[in-house]
């Protein structure tokens, strides 16, 4: 609720997001991100289409093995996360 205060047990906002850059996901996101800033609108386009499609539906339909498509959902959904938390 809107001007309820946090109670002790509820992390602050600062601290949350301090926690969610400390994951994996995040780190995978942030490093995709500044190495290769000219794929990252690509690389979440086609992780969006992995979640419509399914991961084997799409490995088959572009002829890749299973396991590429799903670095390439894995590394969309990462950068879509780091984006997320850092605004």
């Amino acid at each position: 609720m809107e001007g309820t205060p946090q109670s002790a047990t509820e992390p602050s906002r600062s601290s949350l997001i301090d926690v969610l850059m400390e994951t994996e996901l995040y780190s995978i996101g942030a490093f995709f991100c500044d190495e290769h800033p000219e794929l990252i609108d690509e690389v979440v386009i086609r992780s969006e289409q992995i979640e419509r499609s399914g991961l084997e539906a799409y490995a088959e339909n572009l002829g890749i093995a299973v396991e590429e498509g799903f670095e390439t959902l894995l590394t969309g959904l990462a950068v879509r996360y780091y984006k997320a938390v850092t605004g």
